[in-house]
């Protein structure tokens, strides 16, 4: 699903962001990406969305060579990816299930296959009784799941979550990340960039540590729980 080789990426004005990363994400494979701010992990993320370009290297997402798409391409990439961020980034003058089924409406999904989707959708994420309320009559917990089923709208291959959880408290993190482990089980890569670093070890799950824009740990190299010490 995901293929980072010998990826750098430098800024003109900041200098190096990411050095010599290499990994592999496979198919309905879930994986912590963990480190410092600024350690390089939205800047991951942002590659694989393409919302920026390696400097060197090369990756695959999906499929597809980051290098070779141009123009329509990038929108077509990011069909088969789901995306979901910190700040849930909603429409504030939208209900929920607007908010999901805008996610479809750009993607020129037939009208009539709308309706049914978002409802799946928000039944799925928990929140059929809330697909009506307005992002500010929500819960954080609550909006994120909304941001989750935009994601999930789709149906991509592979999730990226970056910092899911940070605005959340315990209870409604532990909701969207047993919710993000249901995807995952259902057959979605996950790739969840997360600073929390309970969570990853009460998980047990693959982690991926950055720091300084290198990777530095991958527990699928056979270590078992040093990921994200000190981060």
């Amino acid at each position: 699903m995901i293929r980072f080789s010998h990826v750098s990426k430098e800024y003109a004005k900041t200098g190096p962001a990411l050095q010599d990363v290499s990994f592999q994400l496979g198919k309905g494979e879930f994986a912590f990406l963990t480190g410092p701010s600024g350690a390089g992990k939205s800047t991951i993320l942002k590659l694989l969305y393409l919302e920026e370009r390696p400097s060197r290297g090369e990756i695959r997402v999906a499929g597809l060579t980051a290098s070779s798409i141009r123009g329509n391409g990038v929108a077509a990439l990011r069909r088969r990816l789901g995306i979901v961020f910190q700040d849930f980034r909603l429409l504030e003058d939208r209900t929920a299930e607007q908010n999901v089924a805008f996610a479809l409406e750009v993607t020129g999904a037939r009208p009539e296959t709308i309706g049914p989707k978002v409802s799946r959708l928000l039944t799925q994420v928990g929140l059929s009784s809330k697909s009506n309320a307005l992002p500010r009559e929500l819960s954080g917990g609550e909006q994120q799941r909304v941001a989750i089923a935009r994601a999930l709208a789709n149906d991509p291959v592979v999730l990226l979550a970056d910092e899911p959880t940070g605005n959340l408290d315990e209870r409604a993190t532990r909701g969207v990340f047993q919710l993000l482990r249901d995807i995952n089980a259902a057959g979605t890569a996950v790739l969840m960039a997360t600073h929390d670093l309970d969570l990853v070890r009460r998980a047990n799950l693959r982690t991926l540590e950055v720091n300084r824009g290198q990777l530095v740990f991958d527990t699928a190299d056979g270590g078992e729980g040093r990921a994200g010490e000190g981060a």
